[in-house]
C-alpha cells in the first residue's frame, strides 16, 4: 500500500528540492531503505529539515566562495551520464551537447515566438567565457549571442582587454529569446541552465564573467545586489556537470554589468572597466597600446 506523506514532510521536501535547484542541482537519486520504511521516513524528515537550514546558513556566511558541488554524501549517489562524458576534444563535446539539446521543447519558450535556439559561440578552449541573460531579437534572428547593439559594446569591451571576440566563448543562461526580451522566468532558467553548466565543464575556462544580475544570480545561486556581487572572484564549479579532465578544479567567476545596461546608463562603463581589469590581471592580459 503506497505511503502518504505527511503534509509537513511534503512541504519540507519541496523546500529542499527548491533549494537544490537554486544551487544548480537538478538530478536526484533515491537511496534504498536501510532498516524499515518508518525509520527511513523519519530519517528523511531529519535530513530535510535540519540539513537544508544548515546549508542555507553556510551559503549565507560564505558568499565569496560558491562551490556548486554535491555536498552530501549518500543523498545524491551519481550524476546522470551525459553524451560528452569521456570526450576530451571540446569541439566534439560541445557538438554532442548541442545535439542533446536538439530542437528543444523542454520549457514554454519554444512556443512563445522564438525563431531558433542560440547555443553559444567562440573558442571551445577559451580561457575567458562571458555569460549573459538570454537572446534578444537580433540574436534570435542570427542564431548567435550578442550580435545587436549590446553585442557591439561587448565586442569593444573584449577588444579593450587586448583580445578578440574569437578568443573567448559567449553564451547565455537561456538559449531561446523570452518574448519582448522579458527577464527569463525561474522555470525557464532551471530547465535551460544545465546545458550551460555542461558547456562550462567542457570549455574549462579560467574565468567566467557573468554579465548582469540575472546571469550572476543564476550561476551563483545567490540573491544579492550588483554592488554586493561585483568586485571579487568566486570559486565556481558548474553544478550537475562533469569535466573530461578530472584534474580541473573549476573556474573563477566575476560579475559585471550587462552591456545593455551600460547602453542605458553609460556612467557605469568605468565601473565595468574596473571589473574587466580585475579579470585581465588574473589572466595576465595587457590592454593594447594606443597608437600615437
Amino acid at each position: 500500500m503506497p505511503h502518504t506523506l505527511d503534509p509537513n514532510l511534503r512541504r519540507a521536501l519541496a523546500e529542499r528540492v527548491r533549494y537544490c535547484h537554486e544551487m544548480g542541482i537538478y538530478d536526484f537519486y533515491r537511496r534504498g531503505p536501510r532498516v524499515s520504511e518508518s525509520a527511513t521516513v523519519a530519517a528523511e524528515v531529519d535530513v530535510v529539515s535540519s540539513t537544508s537550514q544548515e546549508l542555507r546558513e553556510e551559503m549565507a556566511a560564505r558568499k565569496p566562495a560558491v562551490v556548486a558541488r554535491i555536498a552530501e554524501e549518500g543523498i545524491f549517489e551519481t550524476l546522470t551520464p551525459k553524451p560528452e562524458h569521456g570526450v576530451a576534444d571540446p569541439v566534439a563535446a560541445l557538438k554532442l551537447i548541442r545535439e542533446d539539446l536538439g530542437d528543444c521543447t523542454r520549457c514554454k519558450l519554444h512556443k512563445q515566438g522564438r525563431k531558433q535556439i542560440v547555443f553559444g559561440v567562440g573558442n571551445p578552449r577559451a580561457d575567458l567565457m562571458f555569460v549573459g541573460e538570454g537572446p534578444g531579437a537580433d540574436e534570435d534572428t542570427q542564431g548567435e549571442p550578442f550580435v545587436g547593439r549590446a553585442g557591439q559594446l561587448l565586442n569593444n569591451m573584449i577588444k579593450a582587454m587586448g583580445i578578440r571576440r574569437e578568443d573567448v566563448y559567449i553564451a547565455n543562461v537561456v538559449k531561446c529569446r523570452p518574448p519582448g526580451n522579458r527577464t527569463p522566468e525561474r522555470d525557464e532558467t532551471e530547465t535551460c541552465s544545465p546545458f550551460l553548466m555542461r558547456q562550462i565543464a567542457v570549455i574549462k575556462p579560467k574565468v567566467v564573467v557573468a554579465l548582469g544580475a540575472v546571469a550572476a544570480k543564476n550561476l551563483l545561486a545567490m540573491n544579492a545586489s550588483m554592488s554586493e556581487l561585483r568586485g571579487r572572484f568566486y570559486d565556481f564549479m558548474p553544478a550537475g556537470a562533469r569535466s573530461s579532465d578530472p584534474s580541473w578544479q573549476g573556474t573563477k567567476l566575476a560579475v559585471t554589468y550587462h552591456p545593455a545596461f551600460l547602453l542605458r546608463d553609460p556612467r557605469q562603463k568605468g565601473e565595468a572597466w574596473k571589473d574587466l581589469q580585475m579579470v585581465m590581471k588574473f589572466l595576465g592580459l595587457e590592454p593594447p597600446k594606443k597608437s600615437e
